[in-house]
């Protein structure tokens, strides 16, 4: 069974909203070219005067083609290196960059100022769909399950990164 790229998302949490929230969206449309979600919170935290339900930050989702070719970029900025920690047991990973400037053909806008984001990635194989249909939904194998050394195997191997650990 083939490993593919299910999902790459792309994720920055502000933790506040107003400006700071509008250059994180403004960034994250530069970067993917697609129109960013706003992500709210889940409970309140009076400490950082966060209440439950306010946008805190914002996600976009790639699928398909786009997906790779946005990852290809993404790892380029973490210099093609990863830790087996950063793998989850079900195969997903997800990384940070730091800055959005460590991207490659990506200038400094002042505009925006320097956020880092996360980047989160979806492994699946074939067949897996079965688990999310909505008509005749069913249980996925083991067969069909990634695991976190199929995961890094592919990802060495599609990408050519380096994993450590």
């Amino acid at each position: 069974m083939t490993v593919r790229v299910a999902k790459v998302t792309v994720n920055i949490g502000v933790g506040e909203g107003g400006e700071k929230l509008q250059k994180a969206i403004q960034l994250l449309e530069k970067i993917t070219k697609r129109k960013p979600a706003p992500t709210k919170s889940r409970t309140r935290n009076p400490t950082f005067k966060i209440r439950k339900g306010q946008q805190i930050g914002a996600k976009v989702t790639l699928r398909k083609k786009e997906a790779e070719e946005f990852l290809k970029e993404a790892l380029s900025a973490v210099d093609n290196k990863l830790s087996s920690a950063q793998f989850a047991k079900d195969g997903n990973f997800s990384f940070g960059v730091k800055e959005y400037i460590d991207l490659p053909a990506t200038k400094y806008d002042p505009s925006i100022g320097l956020f880092g984001f996360d980047v989160c990635v979806t492994l699946e194989k074939p067949g897996y769909r079965v688990k999310r249909r909505r008509i005749a939904r069913s249980k996925v194998g083991g067969r069909q399950k990634v695991d976190k050394e199929e995961a890094i195997k592919f990802i060495q191997q599609k990408f050519g990164v380096e994993v450590n650990g």
